[in-house]
């Protein structure tokens, strides 16, 4: 069992002065966080692996719109690569295809987590792996394609086979790219082409030209047609400031593009803040844009925090529209800086009902001060985790649209040959025994309320029991 890591460079933080206009957010990252659910899974050191990015900034918190770069027939905006955790084990120079097809049932059995529509049972399963295993698998690649199907039978969109190309780009992911999440998606002749699910806002690729629902064409010349985004991300990745060319279709029947994109690192600042003056200046108001959760996430939060408050801000505005998550360890220690001590943060819930871990706040909360949460139908994952966390919790009221329902976990398991399967294994529960995914969290308010109407919704809001 080995721990995969990558160095992450020092943090940036931006500010700018007091100024009297309305609330305008101003990067994301690829980062890891510790395992979630300790008992679905029997052994191994974890690693998260967050590609939930960015594509546009919010406009002023009074209007509370969605931002109309977003609004495509060709935007996927399914976070369906969050919250996933890396285990690995030593590969065996001689394994039989049986033996690779069975451990990949063995692990499904032991922790799959059914959330479809399609019912699942134990029983059911077993009969699977009587069919698959009555006859000697001859090939290796027949032996994927089993896995595969048996995957695909669980009607779970998370769960899926990596072979072990993909497995091992997983593995030693780098953090160095041009700022895109790619997704391949069939192109209604039989085959499968790649589009733009998120961009890095202002990142390389962004910054270039390349926009959310784009279709990549090519990479350095290489023909994208029915390649995966493993694939495709193989070629992008190199050494920072290193040039890579790609071929871009933009829109369903617009130009195609070629663009050279400089490699930059990935993981800088998700944080933007300022100080606003509203309701006639007799509110000073910390404004914090939090973009992504990644591994700076955290401390530049607390960062901006104590600098707005010495500015003289007495009440927070935390913006996390468009938000698509990222590392969920992230998520939950920023929860925790608002709530107090022994505050149910999330629950963890695996196949077993009858187990739940319940993930709480160790130390007092680092302000005390009313706090508005902005949220949309782009707030996802770790971000719904933050939002829940507070609302629950009668420290923060959400203002805007309702969540986008993301509260699965997945982990990736490396099978005997290298190649490896993600399987949902549990989800989350909010303190008050929400379940996020599919459901997402309705907001206090839509329109930006007086912060009057704050401090009484959220003095006559009583918390969870044991909370």
């Amino acid at each position: 069992m080995r721990l995969l890591h990558s160095p992450l460079p020092p943090p940036l933080l931006t500010s700018s002065a007091p100024r009297k206009t309305s609330i305008l957010p101003k990067k994301a990252s690829v980062n890891y966080a510790q395992k979630p659910l300790q008992q679905a899974l029997s052994t191994g050191i974890s690693l998260v692996l967050s590609l939930g990015l960015l594509v546009s900034a919010p406009n002023s918190i009074f209007a509370l719109e969605s931002p109309s770069v977003l609004e495509s027939s060709n935007s996927v905006n399914c976070p369906e690569n969050e919250v996933e955790e890396v285990y690995t084990t030593e590969v065996s120079k001689a394994v039989s295809n049986e033996r690779i097809v069975e451990e990949a049932w063995q692990i499904v059995n032991d922790s799959f987590l059914n959330t479809s529509p399609r019912s699942w049972s134990p029983e059911s399963w077993l009969k699977k792996k009587d069919d698959i295993l009555s006859s000697s698998i001859q090939t290796r690649s027949k032996a994927h394609d089993i896995i595969k199907r048996m995957l695909a039978s669980l009607g779970d969109p998370y769960t899926r086979f990596l072979s072990p190309e993909e497995f091992s780009k997983m593995a030693r992911y780098d953090m160095t790219g041009i700022g895109v999440n790619l997704r391949d998606v069939p192109d209604g002749n039989g085959g499968s082409k790649l589009k733009v699910l998120g961009l890095l806002l202002d990142g390389p690729a962004h910054s270039a030209g390349v926009r959310q629902g784009d279709e990549l064409v090519s990479v350095n010349g290489v023909n994208m047609r029915d390649k995966s985004a493993f694939e495709a991300s193989s070629l992008l990745l190199g050494p920072s400031g290193t040039f890579v060319n790609i071929m871009v279709k933009h829109g369903n029947c617009g130009p195609v593009q070629s663009i050279d994109v400089e490699r930059q690192s990935i993981a800088k600042t998700p944080v933007f803040y300022r100080l606003e003056q509203i309701e006639s200046g007799s509110v000073s108001v910390g404004y914090v844009r939090l973009k992504e959760f990644n591994a700076l996430a955290r401390k530049d939060l607390v960062t901006a925090i104590k600098r707005l408050e010495g500015m003289g801000a007495s009440s927070f505005v935390l913006d996390l529209r468009d938000n698509l998550g990222g590392l969920v360890q992230a998520g939950i220690e920023i929860a925790k800086l608002f709530l107090n001590e022994g505050d149910t943060v999330i629950s963890t819930v695996g196949r077993d009902p009858q187990y739940r871990r319940n993930i709480v706040a160790e130390a007092p909360p680092l302000i005390t001060a009313p706090v508005i949460v902005l949220v949309n139908k782009k707030t996802a994952s770790a971000s719904e985790i933050v939002a829940t966390a507070l609302q629950d919790n009668c420290r923060a009221v959400l203002v805007g649209d309702k969540t986008y329902g993301k509260g699965l976990i997945q982990s990736v398991f490396e099978l005997p040959d290298g190649s490896g399967v993600v399987v949902t294994i549990g989800k989350y529960v909010t303190p008050n025994n929400l379940d996020i995914n599919g459901n997402g969290v309705d907001p206090d308010f839509r329109n930006f309320p007086a912060w009057s109407e704050v401090t009484n919704r959220l003095s006559k809001c009583h918390k969870p029991q044991g909370g």
